[in-house]
């Protein structure tokens, strides 16, 4: 089950909530917005500028307009992709707490903890940068071993 599947907290607190921790933590800036497909949340902290990219549902998915007995209303179809929109809302903001929450704690690096997520000079993030180099290495088997060969 989803984290916060159920959820009745709003966007806009979610939002707040995201805002309100990251100027708790020590962020210097503070940005979200978004379109008809991600939602984005940006702020600049230990130096670094940190970009999440919120993949949004789309209102047509066929999970919102549609129930076991056949077409949802208007109504309750836009209910249903509310509801996904908070819940992933809610997610955001608890990814983003557990990691402040680990770097504030001694647990992890500012870095290491958000590191796919810092903006790199040409706008993309190093997510964006190396999830085609680590695919292609795992294509062609090109990754070596995750634990020592005890054997010899």
């Amino acid at each position: 089950m989803k984290y916060a599947a159920k959820t009745s907290v709003s966007t806009a607190k979610s939002k707040q909530e995201i805002e309100s921790l990251l100027e708790k933590y020590g962020a210097q800036q503070f940005i979200s917005g978004w379109n008809a497909e991600n939602a984005v949340v940006g702020f600049t902290m230990d130096n670094r500028q940190i970009k999440f990219i919120l993949p949004m549902p789309s209102k047509t998915e066929k999970r919102f307009t549609h129930h076991s007995r056949g077409m949802r209303t208007d109504q309750a179809a836009l209910a249903e992709w509310e509801q996904a929109c908070r819940q992933r809302w809610r997610a955001l903001a608890l990814v983003i707490k557990a990691k402040l929450e680990a770097v504030e704690s001694g647990i992890s690096e500012f870095e290491d903890e958000f590191m796919a997520n810092i903006v790199m000079p040409d706008g993309k993030t190093v997510s964006q940068m190396a999830r085609p180099a680590i695919a292609q290495a795992y294509a062609t088997g090109q990754v070596g071993n995750l634990l020592p060969d005890f054997t010899k």
